[in-house]
């Protein structure tokens, strides 16, 4: 089985094409999702993200987010020690998952992946991609937050010229019905590459 990484900005809508495939018959594996949830689940994670950034790092018994993205937004130590935790609990979930798969290939959605060096462990990635102003518009509706926020989360991920370069399919989402097409080229050109011997 392939794996093909789908990455792309915030608010580029890669939700909207994971659906799509999905209507196509491919199972997406939500790492950003699934992460969270272990960082709830794990006692592991629980104990080692206590011991790194202290009591506060859950509240109630649930992961306190607000605080943790402040804590790394501007932190880069923090960050990569806090990944290091997380990401290889991530990624054994996401070999169980893929053994339970059925499909010529799967769908791994993560929004940093070129950031992190991903796309190594992919055998294909789709980068999904909109203008500027209409993913901040995306972003300040879904949410709720300032133009100045989405900058800033902007500004920190990888430059989308960058992403380009690295991806082996882009898909431009501003029309969903161009985006549904562009869609079902990208999984045609994918399965004929994977049963092309």
């Amino acid at each position: 089985m392939k794996i093909v990484g789908l990455t792309g900005g915030i608010g580029s809508g890669k939700t909207t094409v994971a659906k799509l495939f999905g209507q196509l018959g491919v199972p997406t594996y939500f790492a950003d999702d699934e992460a969270k949830a272990l960082m709830n689940r794990s006692k592991v994670i629980k104990r080692k993200l206590i011991a790194l950034f202290g009591d506060e790092a859950y509240k109630n018994q649930k992961l306190n987010r607000p605080f943790l993205a402040e804590a790394i937004f501007n932190d880069k130590y923090l960050l990569k020690a806090m990944n290091a935790i997380v990401h290889p609990k991530v990624a054994s979930h996401f070999k169980k998952w893929t053994e339970k798969q059925q499909t010529d290939y799967v769908l791994k959605e993560n929004a940093i992946l070129f950031e992190h060096g991903g796309e190594k462990d992919c055998d294909f990635t789709i980068l999904v991609t909109a203008p500027e102003s209409i993913r901040i518009e995306r972003v300040i509706a879904r949410d709720q937050r300032t133009k100045a926020q989405v900058q800033a989360i902007i500004n920190n991920q990888l430059p989308e010229q960058e992403k380009i370069k690295k991806a082996t399919f882009v898909i431009e989402n501003t029309d969903l019905n161009a985006t549904k097409k562009q869609v079902i080229k990208v999984h045609q050109n994918l399965v004929k590459a994977i049963q092309t011997p």
